[in-house]
């Protein structure tokens, strides 16, 4: 996975909120490990605490609040490609850059308009307007303010407890499927996971499905799709051994492997986000024809 080294990247779409102090309060899932097991059927690359009923908050459609903002760190270390190539964070601002890029340009071709999303990075603990969540939760997407949330902590457990095999392209893969929930929100698609039920044909799990399968649509056209402010393409090469790691991901956050690794079974009518072969299939079928209109999971 190689950006453009005089690719210039776009921090304005990345708030890094890392190191800032959440005041006041709010109720908090609990953190670590003990709180992934407490969200086996929760929110893993998944939406806000909210709307899975997982995180007490101050109200409804409560604001993100920070007394402390460090935006300086994304802003002055995250600037060219180079930097992207280099720097964990900074491949996350690419990543986003490219991933909005795209979804720009193909919701305009097909007539509507995207409405950009920015990434929050945080450490340990944040308030969004979906309620207030730990990084116990992992990342989500939050359709209240319509923000993408991250600590990029997630991905040294992504690799040790769930065993992925981790890489560059692992990370952007659970970025993509982030901003695959997002166009679902713009696309009145992510409304169909508001009844809440669980279980393998469950609505919950035909929408994280088909957020694989636009993280696989965006992978697909990632390198040939030109930037505005250089006409070239921010992602240069994508590799075979890249997608694999992105599968690897895919597959360590099935639900099934999920509940064999933390309980010892798989109970399948719990499930939220699907199996682990139906997160790759997703994912591979967005890869494989690059068509947005081929991820209808509700077929």
């Amino acid at each position: 996975m190689q950006f453009d080294d005089d690719a210039n990247l776009d921090t304005s779409q990345v708030q890094d909120e890392r190191g800032g102090r959440i005041p006041g309060g709010g109720y908090t899932i609990g953190g670590g490990i003990v709180g992934l097991l407490a969200l086996l059927a929760g929110l893993f690359f998944g939406i806000g605490p909210e709307e899975l009923g997982l995180s007490g908050t101050q109200g409804q459609g409560q604001q993100p609040r920070s007394s402390a903002s460090t935006d300086a760190q994304v802003s002055q270390n995250c600037r060219t490609g180079k930097d992207a190539n280099t720097r964990e964070d900074c491949r996350i601002v690419a990543v986003v850059n490219s991933a909005q890029s795209f979804w720009s340009q193909e919701l305009a071709r097909q007539g509507t308009t995207y409405t950009p999303a920015s990434t929050v990075l945080f450490s340990n603990r944040t308030n969004t307007a979906c309620g207030a969540a730990t990084s116990a939760v992992g990342p989500f997407y939050c359709p209240g303010d319509r923000k993408v949330y991250l600590d990029l902590g997630f991905f040294d457990e992504l690799r040790s407890k769930f065993g992925a095999s981790g890489g560059p392209f692992a990370q952007a893969y659970v970025v993509a499927h982030e901003y695959g929930h997002h166009i679902q929100n713009l696309t009145g698609t992510l409304n169909r996971a508001q009844d809440r039920r669980t279980g393998a044909n469950s609505n919950s799990v035909k929408v994280e499905l088909q957020a694989d399968c636009y993280a696989g649509v965006w992978a697909r056209h990632a390198t040939s799709t030109p930037e505005k402010s250089t006409g070239r393409p921010l992602l240069k090469q994508l590799t075979q051994a890249d997608i694999q790691d992105g599968l690897s991901a895919a597959a360590a956050v099935g639900d099934d492997r999920i509940q064999e690794k933390f309980q010892g079974r798989v109970t399948p009518e719990s499930w939220t986000h699907g199996s682990a072969a139906q997160r790759q299939q997703w994912f591979t079928t967005g890869y494989r024809t690059g068509d947005m209109r081929q991820c209808d999971t509700f077929r």
